[in-house]
């Protein structure tokens, strides 16, 4: 066998950049979603409500804008790293594992279109 690059072929590649278009347009729809709830969380008041309520809405607020801003900033690094998949699908090195260099299961990328170890790599992280 001569010296080949491991790699998947042009149509499995064509199935997982799929995959991944559509990964990346519902995160960015979720991620949206996510923002509009931050600044909708802005603009509710509470001046029409007893003090004591008011107290516990402003710390509910609180939590809610911080657990927003955390869930945004997951969203993104998942839209960053699916369009890092992208990129790896055009220059057709997606799906390699950056450990081993053996080629990531089919099932798996299905599921983590984004991953960049086997799992066998990734248990040799633990």
């Amino acid at each position: 066998m001569a010296d080949e690059t491991v790699r998947y072929s042009d149509a499995d590649l064509a199935e997982f950049k799929e995959i991944i278009l559509n990964k990346i347009q519902k995160a960015q729809s979720d991620l949206n979603l996510i923002k509009s709830a931050y600044m909708n969380d802005l603009n509710n008041g509470t001046d029409d409500t007893s003090p004591t309520f008011k107290a516990f809405e402003e710390g509910s607020e609180t939590m809610s804008k911080e657990a927003n801003s955390q869930l945004a900033i997951r969203q993104e690094k998942f839209i960053r790293d699916l369009k890092n998949a992208l990129f790896r699908v055009e220059n057709k090195t997606y799906g390699v594992c950056k450990v081993t260099g053996k080629l990531i299961g089919k099932d798996r990328l299905r599921i983590v279109p984004h991953a960049t170890m086997s799992i066998e790599a990734k248990n040799l992280q633990r």
